[in-house]
């Protein structure tokens, strides 16, 4: 017997007692859930996203779309980044004014090869402003999980109000579960039994986040 069979093994006899007509699995827990805490403007979402993203320990940057690639160039200079890991559909008008080199998101980049890395610039799929919470769905201008993942400085650029819903049954309305998603609330980190605070352990210890205000190009 192999490890699948054994648990489905197990499944059969837990469900062994549960009649045929018993209440279906969607419809046995009460889901229904407030959709939004509260009565906000669009200005009052998109500052509660700021406010809890700072709260969380990410860096929060606010700009105007032209005003876009000198604040990227900045906050890479003042990293002190020469590298820059680039998703394959990121603007290319975004890192126009930074000297740092472009490392591509690759298929065959290992895990070494990341590290070397001093930067990653991304999108987002949304934001979540009652959670702090950004999320990424793989796609082109966003890249693999892993250049998210490994590089230690991760920079993400949020549109603001478009990409910002209020809450997480929001967000779940709007995103495709057949997608890579990674929710990411604040850099990094994790406490220990004395509640010690570590960042950098699974992912980058430093968060930025661009809001960015105005119409793409």
């Amino acid at each position: 017997m192999n490890s699948r069979d054994l648990i489905l093994g197990r499944v059969r006899r837990a469900l062994a007692d549960v009649p045929r007509d018993d209440t279906p699995y969607d419809q046995a827990v009460d889901r229904d859930y407030l959709r939004e805490h509260g009565n906000r403007s669009v200005e009052e979402t998109v500052e509660l996203l700021a406010e809890n993203l700072a709260d969380y320990r990410a860096i929060v940057h606010r700009c105007t779309d032209d005003e876009l690639p000198a604040l990227l160039a900045g906050i890479l200079a003042g990293h002190g980044s020469t590298s820059v890991a680039v998703p394959p559909g990121l603007d290319e008008r975004w890192l126009s004014a930074t000297d740092a080199v472009r490392v591509p998101d690759r298929g065959e980049s290992t895990p070494y090869d990341l590290d070397q890395v001093d930067s990653v610039v991304t999108a987002c799929a949304l934001a979540v402003a009652e959670t702090g919470t950004i999320v990424l769905d793989g796609s082109p201008d966003q890249g693999r999980r892993r250049i998210t993942l490994v590089p230690d400085h991760h920079i993400c650029v949020v549109r603001v109000p478009d990409q910002v819903v209020s809450s997480v049954p929001q967000a779940l309305e709007l995103l495709d579960p057949a997608r890579p998603l990674t929710w990411i609330s604040g850099p990094s980190a994790t406490s220990d039994i004395e509640l010690d605070r570590v960042e950098g352990v699974h992912g980058p210890r430093t968060l930025e986040v661009v809001l960015v205000s105005g119409e793409g190009r």
